[in-house]
């Protein structure tokens, strides 16, 4: 059963790409050196707010804070597996309900 509605054969085709070139044009021009960086040029790029992770891959310094921190928690005492059953159970989760603990 054939419809008269039916459009040609190709016409989608040729509506998606005129709807793909329209959108291409409003694109603003990018310059291949924004695009591509050097090795050098990506390496200036300094982490907003370094974390642990930057520090570990040598991508920034850690900060007076972080050694601080991993100060204390090499200083902390071993939690026994009772008092870690505890934390968990006491801890809701991220729902908070203490009955379901994460």
């Amino acid at each position: 059963m054939a419809s008269t509605d039916t459009p040609p054969p190709g016409t989608l085709a040729r509506l998606i790409d005129e709807q793909l070139e329209l959108a291409a044009a409003r694109l603003p021009a990018i310059e291949p050196s924004a695009v591509n960086p050097s090795p050098e040029e990506h390496a200036e790029v300094a982490a907003a707010h370094a974390d642990f992770e930057d520090v570990l891959l040598g991508r920034a310094e850690p900060t007076p804070e972080m050694l601080e921190e991993l100060a204390a928690l090499e200083a902390a005492p071993e939690l026994s597996e009772q008092e870690l059953e505890r934390q968990a159970l006491a801890d809701g989760g991220a729902d908070g309900d203490t009955a379901t603990p994460e």
